[in-house]
C-alpha cells in the first residue's frame, strides 16, 4: 500500500499562550478616582497655574516675617526720609519703588508697601480660610440632615437657609463691629475683629453650602449602596458618615475653593469700609481705603493692593473651576 501523504495519528500540539511580558503586550491597570481626577487636573494648565499661585501666596503668608526680614522693612515702621517734605509723597517715580522698597512707600507715613502687602495676605487668607471652614462644617452638617431625613426637618432647615440668605450680611457686620469691645474672650484689638469676621462670614455662608449638600444627599440616599447598607442593618450614623459623606467630599471641596475668593473680597470690602481689622494692622482693603486720600497724586499706592486682590481672586477661581471639571465624572475634555 502506498504510504499516506501525512501522518494522521500525529496531532498538532496546542500552542501555549504567550506570556504578556515576553510578547511585549501592555498591561492594563485600573485607575482610582483620585488618579483620574489628578490626570484631568494635570491637563488643565490654567488651573494648575492658579493652584501654584495659591500655594505660593499661602507660603508667603506663612513665612511673612522671614520674607519681610530679607526683602523689606517692618510693616509699621515709618520712613519719613523717603517722602518729599513739601508734599509728603514718595520721592522718585512709581511711588518710590527702589531696591530697598520693592513696591515703594506709603504716602504721608512712609511705611513699606511690600511689607504691608505681605502681612495683609496673612489677614485675608486667615479670614477667608477659617470662614470657609465654618461654612463647610455647618453647611455639610445641616445639608446632610435635611436631605437624609426630609419631612419637617428638611422644611425647617430649608426655611432657615432662606432667611439667612436674605439677611444683609455687610450691614450686620458693620453694626456688630461698631459695638464690639476692645477685649473679648481673651482677644484684644484686631484679634477680636478677626474672630468676629470669621464667625459672621462663615455663619452667613453656610446656607450656600447647605443647599448644595442637601440636593446631593437627596440624590444619593436612594442609591443602591445606601439601600444595601440599610438592608444589612446599618444605622443612621453609619449611613450618614460611612456611605453619604465620603461621596459628598468632591462637591464640598470644589465649593470651598470657589468660596474662599468670595470671602477674600468680603474681608477686603469690610476693611475698606472701616469694619475690618484695626489700624495699624495691614490689610489689603485698608490699604485701598488709605489710598483714596492720595490716589490723584500717587496712584501706585492703590495699584499694588488692588492688583494683589485681583490676581489672588482670579487664581482661586481658576483653580476652583479646574478642580470642579477634574472631579466631575460627567465633564468632557
Amino acid at each position: 500500500m502506498t504510504a499516506p501523504l501525512h501522518d494522521t495519528t500525529a496531532e498538532a500540539a496546542p500552542t501555549a499562550p504567550a506570556d504578556p511580558a515576553e510578547s511585549g503586550a501592555t498591561k492594563v491597570e485600573g485607575r482610582s478616582l483620585k488618579q483620574i481626577a489628578w490626570m484631568r487636573l494635570r491637563q488643565d494648565k490654567v488651573a494648575l497655574a492658579g493652584g501654584v499661585f495659591v500655594l505660593f501666596l499661602t507660603l508667603v503668608a506663612a513665612f511673612a516675617p522671614l520674607i519681610v526680614g530679607l526683602l523689606g522693612h517692618p510693616p509699621n515702621e515709618f520712613h519719613q526720609e523717603e517722602l518729599d517734605p513739601l508734599t509728603n509723597l514718595p520721592q522718585g517715580a512709581w511711588g518710590g519703588v527702589s531696591g530697598d522698597f520693592l513696591f515703594g512707600v506709603e504716602p504721608n507715613k512712609g511705611r513699606d508697601v511690600f511689607s504691608r502687602i505681605v502681612y495683609g495676605a496673612r489677614i485675608s487668607l486667615l479670614v477667608a480660610f477659617l470662614a470657609a471652614v465654618v461654612a463647610m462644617v455647618l453647611g455639610t452638617l445641616f445639608g446632610v440632615i435635611a436631605g437624609y431625613f426630609g419631612g419637617w426637618v428638611d422644611a425647617l432647615i430649608s426655611r432657615t437657609m432662606d432667611v439667612l440668605l436674605s439677611f444683609p450680611q455687610l450691614l450686620f457686620i458693620i453694626s456688630l463691629v461698631s459695638v464690639l469691645p476692645d477685649d473679648l474672650l481673651g482677644l484684644t484689638g484686631s484679634g477680636v475683629r478677626i474672630a468676629v469676621l470669621v464667625l459672621v462670614i462663615g455663619f452667613f455662608g453656610w446656607p450656600y453650602v447647605g443647599r448644595i449638600v442637601r440636593g446631593q444627599t437627596l440624590s444619593l440616599r436612594e442609591r443602591e449602596y445606601v439601600e444595601a447598607a440599610r438592608s444589612l442593618g446599618g444605622g443612621r450614623r453609619h449611613i450618614l458618615f460611612r456611605e453619604l459623606l465620603p461621596n459628598l467630599v468632591a462637591p464640598i471641596l470644589v465649593y470651598a475653593t470657589l468660596m474662599i475668593p468670595t470671602n477674600i473680597l468680603t474681608e477686603a470690602a469690610l476693611s475698606f469700609l472701616g469694619a475690618g481689622v484695626r489700624p495699624p494692622t495691614a490689610s489689603w482693603g485698608g490699604m485701598l481705603r488709605d489710598a483714596l486720600e492720595t490716589y490723584e497724586h500717587d496712584p501706585m499706592f492703590m495699584v499694588f493692593p488692588g492688583v494683589t486682590i485681583f490676581v489672588t481672586v482670579l487664581a482661586f477661581n481658576l483653580f476652583g473651576d479646574g478642580l470642579r471639571d477634574a472631579l466631575d465624572p460627567k465633564g468632557a475634555r
